[in-house]
């Protein structure tokens, strides 16, 4: 068969399929898409779960945003990105990769809230650096408490579009690009300082932008304040670690009430927690050697070809 008979055929099934109920979800492209196990409409079930968990997990601390890759990833499992269950449940996974933060730092966030908390009750153990720090990560973390509860409309819905993910893709590279640029990058944990963790903190509210990525913001943000790119890294895990677990205590409730079950609720954050402790573990000796611009390549690439999908046709972007 020729190319050009293989390509008419594809476009006649196409417009077939656009025609029919399930055309009008977007994907999958053809009615006799090979996965039975993707329940097209509300809801999760636990091949979703999985991937889901996968794709949180593997993304969410390097800085190639994990919403977005959620995003993308829903689209194509036939999910609507703007659907409350599907928003809740992709919260709620959130919490497997911030438990795998909670141990993976066990001992230094055990050594923080020591220290925090002796010098609640003895003054004399105010002068100590872990009770500076730990205020620091409670006042890195004020901002996007703030905003993500006065824009959770907005997140839930409009900017979850594929539109907005690719262009956070590509416009937030040349901010990383920048970033890495800056000739200080001196500062340790010891020098951190109120205005270092409220910047940090406040780029840290740009990731409510699908695409934009949490910790390619704060990394990016404390490079740019000077901070030693592996103090940047950290530092972008503590300031996760509060807005994550809000975040998933919130939608819990919601994430259950809304149909999505428990068994692939508690699928999706286990495998979450197996993945993004892994990926912590590498991100962290990565960045040590090399340059978060290593990311920006596969970013840009990434942003351009969804706006090609979605210019083509072959996605919908809400």
């Amino acid at each position: 068969m020729s190319p050009s008979r293989v390509v008419l055929q594809a476009v006649r099934r196409r417009r077939r399929f656009e025609a029919s109920d399930r055309g009008a979800i977007g994907w999958p492209p053809d009615p006799d898409w090979p996965c039975p196990l993707v329940r097209l409409g509300g809801g999760v079930n636990l091949f979703q779960a999985v991937v889901l968990g996968i794709v949180e997990g593997l993304t969410e601390f390097l800085p190639v945003s994990s919403t977005g890759h959620l995003t993308i990833a829903e689209k194509l499992l036939g999910l609507r990105a703007d659907d409350p269950a599907v928003t809740a449940f992709t919260a709620v996974i959130q919490v497997g990769a911030i438990v795998a933060v909670l141990v993976y730092f066990a001992k230094d966030l055990a050594r923080i809230i020591r220290g925090w908390v002796l010098g609640l009750v003895r003054p004399s153990a105010r002068g100590s650096e872990e009770f500076r720090f730990g205020w620091l990560i409670i006042l890195g973390s004020i901002p996007i408490g703030v905003v993500g509860l006065a824009a959770k409309h907005l997140i839930e819905g409009p900017l979850r579009s594929l539109w907005v993910v690719a262009s956070s893709l590509i416009l937030w590279s040349a901010v990383m690009w920048w970033a890495e640029r800056h000739p200080s990058q001196r500062k340790g944990e010891a020098d951190l300082g109120v205005v270092d963790v409220l910047v940090v903190g406040a780029a840290q509210c740009l990731a409510l932008f699908p695409g934009v990525s949490r910790s390619g913001a704060t990394i990016s943000a404390g490079l740019l304040r000077g901070v030693e790119r592996v103090t940047a890294t950290k530092l972008a895990f503590y300031l996760g670690i509060p807005a994550l677990v809000g975040a998933g205590v919130l939608e819990t409730p919601k994430a259950l009430g809304q149909g999505v079950g428990a068994l692939p609720t508690a699928v999706g954050t286990v495998v979450s927690f197996i993945v993004a402790y892994a990926s912590v573990a590498w991100l962290l000796r990565f960045v040590s050697t090399n340059r978060i611009t290593a990311f920006v390549p596969y970013r840009v690439v990434l942003g351009i070809a969804i706006m090609i999908t979605l210019a083509a046709g072959w996605l919908s972007a809400v």
